[in-house]
């Protein structure tokens, strides 16, 4: 009892299973990675907010707790969790398509969408749901990320220009821009291009100075002294001091019906992501095994908690764990780090960062969601696989124009649509042997190379047979049947690739075997595994075709054909003969 008690707690709260393990020689890593995390998330939490249409604060507090909480429950040991863009843009999309009235009311909202976000995470993990982030396929995910990138790009440019704009429409922010170019804040532009250049250049000269830090300091020195009027440029404002209270987030069923449809997509989107990211550290690293269940549990109590701290929904940052893991973490006490230099800034620093220029956040989160936007992958794409390539554009395209939450919904109904359609007409060859061998391949792939007898017809399905793509299989194989003519005596099944026959696909096959003895053709099945074996033995279908037209081997069915063909021709010849 005691071992299965020890073994859930491990299973729940991943930390006491390698923690007991931890060495000094993960310390320098753990503390570099952790200090470097810590200081990008202050000006990244703070720009994030701003995406989420929020006071900059709430990005520092979506960087404390949820990380906090993460440590203890989170099987990946190197994701760096807390604000990130994508999810912050979810939330401005969604809250601005709920009209709502004023700025309490707002923040209200999104923090109960935490709250809701984590409680439909949590029973996801506990209903083992784990396994719906395989749904989403590398073009949908690539598709959507690139698009979300050019979307969270196109809202920053208001504060790169100085221009007070409320839409969160790709499109008309755009069309806003530019019928306000006459309105340009030059100072907030000649701001932010510097901010980008800045960066640009100090990671250029080392990759791994905190470029963002850096600049957000600048900044602040530079507005601080040089600024004169406090409407030449446009900067972020009292910030509170202090840690987040403990508030329980206000619910009401107005809300709920209000939130489900944007918490839904959030949740599955946030897992989703989050997964994309952990998987990728793992195979990197091949040290732990992270458990997608446990993920969605860990990320739903993040958020839990996190939303009784004023946090709004907070997930796996992609930027952060790169970070995370270039600078050498090994374990959960990076983020443990994070969190205490997040907490440092909230108690002390708060009141530094009155003179930020909003369009240095905006430089930021530009040049961090630039390296998401992925070129060549459709290129690669289009000149492999056109289907994909549609796929990734659907999503792609939805994404930009209708909406984030539209863009994945698509994207995954129509890999779902892509899914049946390939399942519905899987690959059927027509097969041949090969001259002098035992082997059996496609006549396409080897023309010159094969044996062909007009008498004999192999085929080979791979896949599956049922109710979907039943009908499929009869008519190929009767077109087959008729371009071999009336010289036509056998049909071979390799079934080797079948794995599954239905009530539906059966009683289509017997159709077909009766339809084929009326005209004088013989069907036989060689290769058949076991189970298939027991489903045509429990449904009779044996009986239809008869036991012995039922092979382990392609060789042996085409051997027993030619054999009777030879016998039926010796006949055949003495009975010539004999007249």
């Amino acid at each position: 009892m005691h071992s299965i008690f020890v073994y859930m707690l491990k299973r729940y709260f991943p930390i006491l299973e390698w923690l007991p393990k931890y060495k000094k020689s993960y310390l320098a890593g753990d503390f570099s990675a952790g200090i470097t995390v810590g200081i990008m998330l202050i000006p990244q939490g703070m720009a994030y907010a701003l995406i989420a249409g929020l006071p900059p604060i709430y990005g520092l507090y979506a960087a404390l707790v949820p990380n906090l909480i993460y440590v203890f429950t989170g099987s990946s040991r190197k994701l760096a969790v807390g604000p990130v863009a994508l999810d912050s843009l979810i939330v401005a999309s969604s809250l601005a398509a709920m009209k709502i009235a004023n700025v309490t009311d707002y923040i209200s909202m999104a923090i109960f969408l935490a709250l809701f976000v984590g409680v439909i995470q949590l029973v996801m993990g506990f209903m083992r749901l784990g396994f719906l982030s395989n749904f989403l396929s590398r073009p949908v995910v690539s598709g959507f990320t690139s698009a979300a990138a050019l979307v969270i790009g196109v809202s920053q440019l208001k504060h790169f220009f100085g221009l007070e704009i409320s839409t969160n429409n790709t499109v008309k922010t755009l069309q806003a821009i530019f019928s306000q170019i006459s309105e340009t804040n030059f100072y907030d532009l000649t701001i932010g291009v510097a901010a980008v250049l800045v960066i640009l250049g100090l990671k250029k000269l080392h990759r791994k100075l905190p470029a963002a830090m850096v600049v957000v300091i600048l900044a602040i020195v530079g507005i601080y002294l040089f600024m004169v009027n406090d409407t030449d440029v446009h900067i972020v404002g009292q910030i509170p001091q202090g840690l987040p209270a403990f508030l329980i987030p206000e619910l009401n069923v107005d809300m709920m019906v209000r939130a489900f449809p944007t918490a839904m997509a959030l949740a599955f989107i946030a897992f989703a992501e989050a997964m994309t990211i952990a998987k990728a550290v793992e195979d990197k690293s091949q040290e732990y095994f992270t458990e997608p269940n446990q993920e969605l549990r860990a990320l739903g109590l993040s958020n839990i908690i996190g939303s009784f701290f004023q946090s709004f929904p907070a997930n796996a940052g992609l930027s952060r764990t790169a970070v995370n893991v270039d600078e050498g973490a090994k374990t959960g006490i990076a983020s443990l780090i994070s969190v205490v230099v997040v907490g440092v800034t909230l108690l002390f620093l708060t009141p530094f960062f009155y003179y930020l220029p909003k369009s240095v956040l905006g430089a930021i989160i530009i040049l961090a969601v630039y390296g998401l936007i992925d070129l060549k992958y459709p290129k690669q794409l289009w000149a492999q696989r056109k289907d994909e390539f549609y796929l990734f554009l659907v999503t792609f395209l939805t994404t930009l124009l209708i909406g984030i939450s539209q863009g994945i919904i698509f994207g995954v109904l129509f890999s779902l649509l892509l899914l049946v359609y390939r399942i519905s007409r899987p690959h059927i060859a027509v097969l041949g042997k090969i001259k002098g061998m035992e082997y059996f391949k496609n006549l396409k792939r080897f023309p010159e190379d094969v044996e062909v007898h007009d008498e004999i017809l192999m085929i080979r399905f791979d896949a599956q047979l049922f109710f979907a793509n039943v009908q499929y299989f009869k008519s190929q194989l009767m077109k087959e049947v008729s371009l071999k003519g009336d010289g036509l005596k056998y049909v071979i099944l390799n079934a080797e690739p079948v794995n599954y026959i239905d009530n539906t696909a059966l009683n289509q096959l017997e159709k077909t075997v009766e339809n084929l003895k009326e005209a004088g053709i013989v069907f036989k099945i060689a290769g058949a595994i076991g189970p298939i074996r027991d489903i045509l033995q429990k449904s009779g279908f044996l009986n239809v075709i008869g036991k012995e037209n039922v092979y382990v081997r392609t060789a042996e069915a085409y051997e027993d054909c030619l054999k009777k063909m030879e016998r039926t021709a010796l006949q055949e010849k003495v009975s010539l003969q004999y007249k």
